[in-house]
This record gives structure tokens, sequence and C-alpha cells, in this order.
């Protein structure tokens, strides 16, 4: 049977989780830019998923402020503003910064371990100029440091923040100086952990998503004066 005549129930993609996921990344990869329309027909058609699904997949990208439903327009793909990316990384950096410095507090042999492979596959994708694979190698290990916190309090924040936040991540690493500058700071926050100097540590990775806000505040300014 073809992909077209494939039954909606058969699709592996039929799943709302799975449905938002998709968009969720097209989202952040700018594949679905501010103001972009979400037709339900054509995604539905798209996927090979029945309309049901991908109305409830809507309704979670709606909740998680990636997009916005009126009667009149549909699904519409929300703005991010320079404005909100400042404040947005303001909290963010104070948050991973706390859990860095948690981090390098209660390091052992495995978790360290762990970061270095993670950083070196970084650097690999970096040197090769795989920028889809930079970015996922560094969002693991901004998670890996979040969850290692064990913090449930500061881990449920910023797993709600980061929604929104992804999206601004990835434009900043288009930007070429930026890009160079955060490779610094990751090979900084690594030193930190390795010599066991935790607020150094904190220092480095709340400086180091301040800039992050910085430069995709200004991505948006220069996009949005174009």
């Amino acid at each position: 049977m073809s992909k077209a005549q494939t039954p909606p129930s058969e699709n592996p993609k039929a799943g709302v989780e799975n449905v938002a996921s998709i968009l969720r990344d097209r989202i952040v990869k700018g594949e679905l830019p501010p103001r972009a329309r979400i037709v339900e027909r054509q995604l539905s058609a798209e996927l090979g998923v029945s309309r049901t699904p991908v109305r409830e997949a809507l309704k979670l990208l709606e909740a998680d402020g990636l997009i916005e439903i009126s009667l009149h327009r549909g699904a519409v793909v929300s703005e991010f503003r320079p404005e909100d990316a400042v404040t947005l990384f303001e909290v963010i950096a104070v948050l991973e910064g706390l859990a860095a410095k948690r981090v390098c507090e209660i390091i052992t042999p495995d978790i360290l371990q762990r970061l270095e492979d993670m950083h070196s596959a970084m650097l690999d994708h970096h040197k090769a100029g795989r920028r889809n694979g930079y970015f996922d190698l560094n969002t693991a290990i901004h998670d890996f440091i979040i969850q290692t916190s064990a913090n449930p309090v500061l881990i449920t924040t910023h797993q709600r923040l980061m929604i929104q936040a992804r999206r601004g991540r990835y434009l900043a690493i288009m930007e070429p100086e930026r890009l160079a500058q955060a490779v610094d700071e990751h090979e900084d926050l690594m030193r930190a952990f390795r010599s066991g100097q935790a607020s150094k540590a904190a220092e480095i990775w709340e400086t180091h998503l301040r800039h992050t806000g910085q430069t995709v505040a200004a991505v948006l300014q220069s996009g949005n004066a174009s």
C-alpha cells in the first residue's frame, strides 16, 4: 500500500504528541515562521492522519504559547519579539546558572564523563558545519545540566520556559560571531566543571544565556526592521 493510501490508524505519526512534536520542531527551526498559518486540512493530508489529532495537537501548541487560534484566522504561529527574548532569557539565565552551580557541587566521574562525551560530539558537529547536529547536542547539554541539578521546581519551570525559548536559541546559532562565542563559553564551563569551581560555573553559564538572549533580540530586531 502506498503512503498516500495508508489508513490514518496505521500511520506511526498518528498520535497527538507526535503531531505536536513535528509542529514544535518546525516552529523552532523557522520552517513555520511567526504569523504563518497552519491549515488543519493540509497538515492532516501531509501527515496521513485524521484532523482530530491535528486539532488536539494545535490545542497543545496554543497552551505552550507557540500558536494563536482564532475563529476567523485559524491557527497562526505566535510572534516572538525582541523584548520577549530579553525578558525570557534573563530568567532562564538565572535558572541555568543555578543548575550549573549545583551540578558542579555534586559532580561525579560518571557525570563529568557524560558531559565530556556530549561536549566532544557537539564540537565535532561545530567543526564540520553541521548546525542542526550542533544545535541538538548543545540542547542536550543544557537539558542534562538542568536534569542533573535534581531540583524539581527548577526543572519544571525551565521546561515550561524553554518551549518558547528553543526557537530563540536556534536563531542564535545562525549568527557566526555568536556561534564562536558560545562554543568558547561551553569550553569555559567544562573547565569549571573539571576543576570543581561551582561559583565560576554559575557565572559562566548565566552569562552564556544572557548573551544568547541578547543575540536573539538583535536578530529579531534586524528581521523586524527589514
